[in-house]
């Protein structure tokens, strides 16, 4: 089970998770390949993997969550209502393959800095979903506690 499904509120659920691109994680391999002769190799493979399985980016329905760290985690939250932007940022071969940076920047000096990873305009695109969702909701149950006063009347 992942770190963050593990610390969700209560009501709060993962809408999507970003992941690494696999040309990112071929290089891991080619590296051990052409390097491997050499201790360097070997430890740069380990280094790749071990940061691909320790790394978790996922929006949820309350906030965006970035996890990183194998003995340590150091995680870094931002609530979806303090979200003043997203930004990708796609070299030449990012576009060309799919992969990129992403940038969220919250109010005031806060904001998140993800991996490269793969399709970063899905996971903008769920954070606006998620965005949308969040204020929709509170409208809702406005909605829906005004039609329940209604028909007890």
């Amino acid at each position: 089970m992942k770190y963050i499904s593990k610390r969700l509120f209560d009501g709060e659920a993962i809408e999507y998770c970003g992941d690494f691109h696999g040309l990112h994680k071929f290089m891991a391999w080619m590296t051990l390949l052409f390097l491997g002769v050499f201790l360097i190799g070997i430890y740069l493979f380990i280094k790749m993997k071990v940061r691909f399985a320790t790394t978790e980016f996922c929006v949820t329905s309350r906030r965006i969550v970035l996890k990183t760290g194998l003995f340590t985690a150091h995680m870094i939250d931002l609530e979806l209502d303090a979200i003043e932007g997203a930004h990708i940022y796609q070299s030449f071969f990012g576009r060309i393959f799919g992969y990129g940076d992403v940038i969220v920047q919250g109010r005031g000096e806060g904001g998140i800095d993800f991996p490269i990873m793969a399709h970063p305009g899905r996971f903008v695109a769920a954070i606006e979903e998620a965005r949308m969702h969040a204020q929709a909701a509170p409208m809702e149950m406005l909605s829906e506690e005004l039609h329940h006063a209604q028909a007890a009347e």
